[in-house]
């Protein structure tokens, strides 16, 4: 049996969590740090709609009052998931509303700065 030393076994770990900023994880949309910071600031909750016919899951701060106008969205919390200031939110009432796919993985996305917008296809 090979046990790795520790900076190997710390490279192997980094390697296997490595992916896409936005991902879907036991029901859970995780945003990494950057991500998160770009579109909620220092915001602790988001404004949430999902369009079912486009698969289209819409994300903005709670401070984004025209979104919340033109769109009828839920209110989530936006939880710190690590030190790293990676930040989750739990989506389990629309994956089950929708029968939407809840395996964990990559999620395609698009943000634009300018509209504050964060676009995750589910």
């Amino acid at each position: 049996m090979f046990i790795p030393p520790n900076k190997l076994a710390k490279d192997l770990k980094r390697q296997t969590t490595a992916g896409s900023s936005i991902r879907l994880q036991s029901s859970h949309l995780l945003i990494d740090r950057e991500m998160a910071q770009s579109v909620f600031g220092d915001e602790a909750n988001v404004h949430i709609v999902y369009y079912p016919d486009r698969h289209s899951l819409l994300l903005a701060p709670v401070s984004d009052e025209t979104f919340k106008n033109l769109h009828k969205t839920g209110r989530h919390m936006l939880k710190d998931r690590n030190l790293q200031g990676d930040k989750s939110v739990a989506l389990h009432e629309i994956l089950i509303d929708h029968q939407v796919d809840d395996r964990d993985r990559d999620l395609a996305y698009e943000f634009q700065a300018g509209l504050g917008i964060l676009n995750v296809q589910l």
